[in-house]
């Protein structure tokens, strides 16, 4: 067997799957998430641990743990965990959506430079990465700056809890912002102005590389064997691209959750220019491009849970179906925006709305706001020559077939599901069978275990018109950004 661990947000999942990736058993443990100010987002990196030993042992009430041969990660991107000479936390973790580092991204951005943040790492600084929060941990908390001996990643944290072994991967290091993206290295100039040396950073692999066993500890309190191999794994939009099976040349996925992700598979580095994109290293040992919308279906379920009050989502999708009008326009930045145009202080907004507008017209155009968002980032993609014509669709977006005939009209391209949901977990899955040799590569790996579910051919007149549509719902936002 093998298992894969996925660290999210607000719960870890254990996924267990027989020789073949089939998925066979699941379990999940939720944490608290710490809110301490507006704006800040933290977790008890311990919390992780308890979830991974409480949902590992109950996978162990059902199968002999003792059979699995690999086990591998896909965890929470971006998050600071900082551990003392002890290893003992030092402190919460800050998380990928805490946002209180607004002034050192500006300090990066425009002190340091954004084309010299570029050369070094391939990205720039935005709040969810991680540099940042070095920096106002280095600025506000001294003491707790000085006790530093081990800087982790949230993966990381519960590999090293297994494994006791110091590592991290390349595609959840390429969210540092101090990690030489292109060669696969930490950036000397980076760690220079973070104040920090190499040595208090984890040696580095590829997702797929073996990095130890399982701990004596560890074993015990789980029943897994000390002779099950542990493979680092990866950030979790490069793992969960693995379990969407998007890893060639010109490969697109699409992520329809709460948050929006459009990711695009290269065999090459790309340089981003304005790097209103990541440029990241994918987890089959080579590199993507990846947008980042942060209110896709979360705006939608705003809109539905919140305001219009309604757990009826399919009776809202067919109101959506009836309306025909084209005028209401949605801006679907409610918490601010990644990519491409990097803005946290963008808002959101309803604008053309009349007395004619009723409940299905507010809700197309919501569909139409988030759809156009994610063609942003596509046609960002695109001036990069990555032209895909296809793309895989997961989240909870993709469970409806109305949302996503109305995205492959906006995007113009054949949209795919596929015959699994786990994403992340299957991904990390993918890894451990790779890393113990069950496939030789990870392509070898997607292309046995994922196949296309369903597809949905764009109509192409609805495409033009609505590339149309997508010019003005740009110049609105432009014009509402000097409010």
């Amino acid at each position: 067997m093998y298992l894969g661990i996925d660290i999210g947000t607000s719960s870890l999942k254990a996924v267990l799957s027989d020789d073949n990736g089939k998925i066979i058993a699941t379990e999940s443990a939720s944490y608290n998430l710490l809110l301490p100010r507006d704006n800040w987002s933290e977790q008890n990196p311990d919390d992780w641990y308890v979830a991974e030993i409480t949902t590992i042992k109950k996978l162990g009430n059902k199968y002999n743990l003792k059979e699995i041969k690999g086990v591998s990660f896909c965890g929470q991107m971006h998050g600071l965990v900082l551990l003392d000479q002890n290893d003992n936390v030092i402190r919460p973790a800050l998380l990928w959506n805490d946002n209180r580092t607004v002034n050192e991204c500006d300090y990066l951005n425009r002190k340091i430079g954004k084309n010299k943040l570029i050369e070094w790492t391939g990205n720039i600084a935005i709040t969810g990465f991680t540099a940042p929060k070095l920096l106002w941990i280095k600025k506000h908390e001294q003491n707790n700056f000085k006790k530093i001996v081990k800087i982790m990643l949230p993966k990381d944290y519960v590999a090293y809890k297994m494994s006791h072994v110091f590592a991290t991967d390349v595609s959840d290091a390429s969210g540092t912002l101090y990690f030489d993206v292109k060669n696969k290295v930490w950036s000397s100039h980076m760690l220079k102005i973070l104040g920090v040396k190499e040595s208090q950073l984890p040696k580095i692999y590829e997702s797929y590389q073996v990095v130890g066993t399982v701990n004596e500890e560890f074993a015990k309190l789980t029943g897994m064997s000390t002779s099950t191999k542990v493979i680092i794994g990866g950030g979790d939009q490069a793992v969960g691209a693995i379990g969407t099976g998007t890893v060639g040349e010109n490969m697109l996925s699409i992520s329809l959750g709460t948050s929006g992700v459009v990711f695009a598979s290269s065999n090459r580095f790309k340089k981003v220019p304005s790097g209103v994109m990541h440029s990241f290293c994918h987890a089959n040992g080579k590199y993507h491009i990846m947008g980042v919308m942060l209110s896709a279906a979360g705006s939608f379920d705003w809109w539905t849970n919140d305001i219009i009050r309604t757990r009826h989502f399919d009776d809202v999708m067919k109101e959506v179906t009836k309306t025909k009008d084209n005028s209401l326009y949605f801006l679907p930045y409610l918490t601010g925006e990644r990519s491409p145009i990097n803005d946290p202080h963008a808002f959101g907004a309803f604008v053309g709305l009349t007395l004619r507008h009723k409940r299905g017209e507010m809700s197309k155009a919501v569909i139409d706001g988030i759809n156009f968002g994610l063609l942003d980032n596509l046609i960002s993609i695109n001036n990069l020559k990555i032209v895909p014509k296809e793309a895989r669709v997961i989240g909870g977006g993709a469970k409806s077939s109305i949302w996503l005939q109305m995205l492959a009209n906006t995007l113009g391209i054949k949209l795919h599901t596929i015959n699994t949901s786990e994403g992340g977990a299957l991904g990390a899955i993918i890894l451990a069978m790779v890393g113990c040799g069950k496939f030789k590569n990870v392509e070898l790996a997607c292309q046995k275990i994922i196949k296309n579910k369903n597809t949905y051919v764009p109509n192409i007149k609805k495409h033009k018109e609505l590339k149309a549509r997508y010019i003005k719902f740009k110049s609105i936002y432009l014009a509402l950004k000097s409010i």
